[in-house]
């Protein structure tokens, strides 16, 4: 069994991969790809723009959708913006909330050092 942390280990690995292979600035898009890519290179299993329901009070109101999960513990939220907002710190960890998962990976590709772009955030369930 693999857990959340050692698959943010690899998670990272490929975040520094992705990033000294194509550097910053282009779309969030190909950042998720070719992390997608990266991610399955390592034996891990991936899930791109996995939709999950939004339940509230009992009743399914919506849904919300995650970047990347990885074998099934682990949510990737890709950003590729001049700045992180807190919000996007928030969108997070309220995916983590309300999917029930431990662990998410924060990245934002468009920075000039990849280490000041990568936030791991824990959800206390």
């Amino acid at each position: 069994m693999i857990y959340e942390n050692d698959i943010s280990y690899e998670i990272r690995g490929a975040i520094y991969s992705v990033y000294n292979n194509i550097g910053p600035g282009l779309l969030e898009s190909i950042y998720e790809s070719a992390l997608d890519y990266e991610l399955k290179k390592l034996g891990l299993k991936t899930k791109r723009q996995v939709v999950l329901p939004f339940h509230y009070c009992g009743d399914q109101l919506g849904s919300f959708r995650l970047d990347l999960l990885v074998n099934d513990k682990v949510i990737v939220e890709v950003k590729s913006v001049a700045e992180l907002l807190p919000v996007h710190h928030k969108q997070l960890i309220s995916y983590l909330k309300l999917s029930n998962f431990r662990l998410g990976i924060l990245v934002n590709f468009n920075v000039n050092n990849i280490n000041e772009g990568i936030f791991r955030k824990v959800n206390g369930l």
